[in-house]
């Protein structure tokens, strides 16, 4: 079996290129760091690994058109070596994540934060709180409909 699980951040933004040919594929590369379980040295700096990803079709233009430097990211796929040979004549020796399955690691408002964004809202009203109907459920205030993640 051939299954990678990482969580990182991308170290910069991907590189799409789009196939040739009759249908043209996105192709995205980028680079994840995903830090290391254990602390490394006597004064216990963080390590991390940078590992290569690969994104093909739907997942390519997804990566192209949300994923940026910085950002955390889960990424699932499988292991793929290679190897060519460059223009010096040596051969180069390639390991990249194929990506199956890409998603967020954290919310759009973290990531901000982390980035040392900033995005101009109206402050949202805080509903009034809530009171105990005596059946044992919480009551919910009108004018919350909108925010809350179900029908």
């Amino acid at each position: 079996m051939n299954k990678v699980i990482l969580m990182g951040r991308l170290t910069r933004d991907p590189e799409v290129r789009y196939s040739q040919g009759d249908n043209p594929m996105a192709i995205a590369r980028y680079t994840l760091a995903v830090d290391r379980r254990f602390r490394r040295g006597s004064d216990g700096d963080q390590t991390a690994d940078f590992i290569g990803c690969v994104a093909f079709g739907k997942s390519g233009e997804f990566a192209e058109k949300y994923f940026r430097q910085g950002l955390k990211v889960i990424v699932t796929g499988r292991i793929q070596t290679g190897s060519y040979t460059n223009k010096d004549g040596q051969k180069v020796y390639t390991t990249d994540v194929v990506v199956e399955d890409q998603e967020f690691a954290e919310s759009k408002a973290v990531s901000d934060a982390n980035a040392g964004g900033f995005r101009a809202a109206a402050p949202t009203p805080a509903p009034a709180p809530a009171s105990d109907a005596g059946d044992g459920f919480m009551n919910i205030p009108d004018g919350i409909d909108e925010e809350l993640p179900f029908n």
